[in-house]
């Protein structure tokens, strides 16, 4: 009895609490306040449907694409081989930067990304699910910014 109650407590202490997971309209007040409202011309709501499609809204998320050559870090899944350390860090930022809840240092990086040619094409996700989405509104339903 005694060891599968320790167990059951060592099993809680193992799986991930899933703190880190933002909510929607925490998510969007973050990335309004940041700057990134109508930035480029892309409204809040194709940012919130973004971040959901690339990270779940976890911030701390990292996803090792071996195929792809690259890993992604944070909200947004910015890939080192071309925006962190890891690679040419244009963003000239570390990519464990780019994992802080806050979002300071991701939204100044998605801000570089975005103003290069292929806007938010640069995420296939954004291409699939939010750009020619006929209910973006729905990622700022009840959210008060």
């Amino acid at each position: 009895m005694k060891v599968s109650v320790v167990l059951t407590l060592i099993g809680y202490l193992v799986v991930p609490s899933g703190a880190a997971v933002l909510g929607r309209c925490v998510v969007a007040k973050k990335l309004h306040e940041g700057g990134l409202s109508n930035f480029e011309g892309y409204s809040l709501e194709n940012w919130v449907c973004l971040a959901y499609f690339e990270s779940k809204f976890n911030p701390e998320a990292i996803y090792e694409n071996t195929r792809g050559g690259y890993t992604g870090f944070g909200l947004f899944q910015i890939r080192d081989n071309d925006w962190c350390d890891r690679g040419k860090n244009l963003c000239h930022e570390y990519c464990s930067a780019l994992l802080n809840p806050n979002l300071k240092k991701t939204i100044e990086c998605v801000k570089k990304i975005v103003k290069e040619k292929e806007g938010m094409g640069a995420w296939h996700s954004w291409s699939l699910n939010c750009q020619n989405s006929d209910t973006l509104a729905r990622w700022l339903d009840g959210c008060k910014l």
